[in-house]
């Protein structure tokens, strides 16, 4: 699958008057504190401004529609780390269709709650987030459910409603650094790019205890791992979809790893230089910026902050100077 495959521009705008009707576009700001800091004009694309706090919201919408215009089923089932999970039964409650969401041990208590409110039915299964997709595979069989996966075209092109505002708001960005969790985020912004024929570089980032992504670019094919051990949980993945990684390889410049320690440092830049709460995952970009630095002076960036779903207690540890978090690699 390439990039001019996935979807055309004709359905990227008809994606974005669907997410539209729920959800405003969010803002992108260019922050001067940061641009002191790294030396460069850097825009961030605020995707923790939406009603669940991330970007995921945009694919659970349109994906629901595609659903719908073929036959809602009786209920659906996913797997989650958290974001994901809200976005899915936020778009189902408006065809009622109950939804099931399947977390790892260890959750984000705060994001298995916030799933909760939006109607989900959560359970707890496996030790990571590759363990619980396998368990809600099984359980949509057992139940006769409709598995929704992590990574589907409608869902990226709910997700690219994202990549058209900002690229439609700033000109002649250089460089855009996108998180990396199971791809939908980052193969949003290399197609809309492409599509609008831009020469903006797109740079993934990954977390250093979780690079599957990141070894899989090197190698040029999928590359899964043992674990994946990061407190950013958005980005924790080990077993990277192919589809995915088809359209990275084509169409990234670069994908980078970042440390938990790097992450959290971004997440405190974040607070203290334009006052957002980031999570794990929707600071990585910015710490990828933040690593490349030297190479970015005088340039105009953009790092895409995913979401600010972050446990109260992992932001107050981070903000306090904490390195990451549990389950976070030494």
């Amino acid at each position: 699958m390439t990039a001019d495959t996935l979807f055309t521009f004709e359905e990227l705008e008809t994606a974005a008057q669907t997410v539209r009707r729920t959800v405003p576009p969010t803002p992108q700001y260019r922050w001067p504190l940061l641009g002191e800091r790294y030396g460069c004009e850097v825009w961030v694309k605020h995707e923790n401004h939406t009603p669940t706090g991330a970007f995921k919201v945009r694919g659970g919408l349109t994906y629901l529609e595609e659903l719908a215009a073929g036959g809602l089923p009786a209920g659906l089932v996913t797997a989650t780390r958290g974001n994901h999970g809200q976005s899915i039964p936020f778009a189902a409650a408006r065809y009622g269709v109950p939804v099931t969401v399947v977390v790892p041990e260890g959750n984000s208590a705060d994001k298995n709650r916030a799933m909760r409110g939006w109607g989900a039915e959560v359970i707890t299964h496996g030790g990571d987030f590759d363990e619980a997709r396998a368990f809600a595979a099984a359980l949509a069989r057992e139940r006769g459910l409709a598995l929704v996966p992590s990574f589907h075209p409608a869902l990226v092109r709910g997700v690219a409603s994202y990549a058209l505002e900002l690229f439609t708001a700033v000109a002649g960005l250089d460089t855009v650094y996108v998180p990396i969790g199971m791809g939908s985020g980052i193969c949003a912004v290399i197609t809309v790019r492409d599509l609008l024929g831009l020469d903006t570089e797109v740079v993934g980032v990954t977390a250093a205890g979780a690079p599957a992504y990141a070894e899989s670019f090197r190698a040029g094919e999928p590359r899964p791992q043992a674990q994946a051990r990061t407190f950013a949980d958005g980005v924790a993945c080990r077993d990277p979809d192919g589809r995915a990684l088809d359209i990275i390889l084509a169409g990234a410049a670069r994908v980078l790893s970042v440390t938990d320690a790097e992450i959290a440092e971004a997440m405190r830049v974040l607070f203290t230089d334009t006052h957002n709460v980031a999570e794990g995952a929707g600071a990585a970009a910015l710490a990828g910026l933040a690593q490349e630095q030297a190479r970015q002076q005088g340039r105009r960036v953009a790092a895409i902050l995913c979401g600010g779903n972050v446990d109260t207690s992992v932001f107050a540890a981070v903000l306090q100077g904490a390195s990451g978090g549990p389950g976070s690699p030494a």
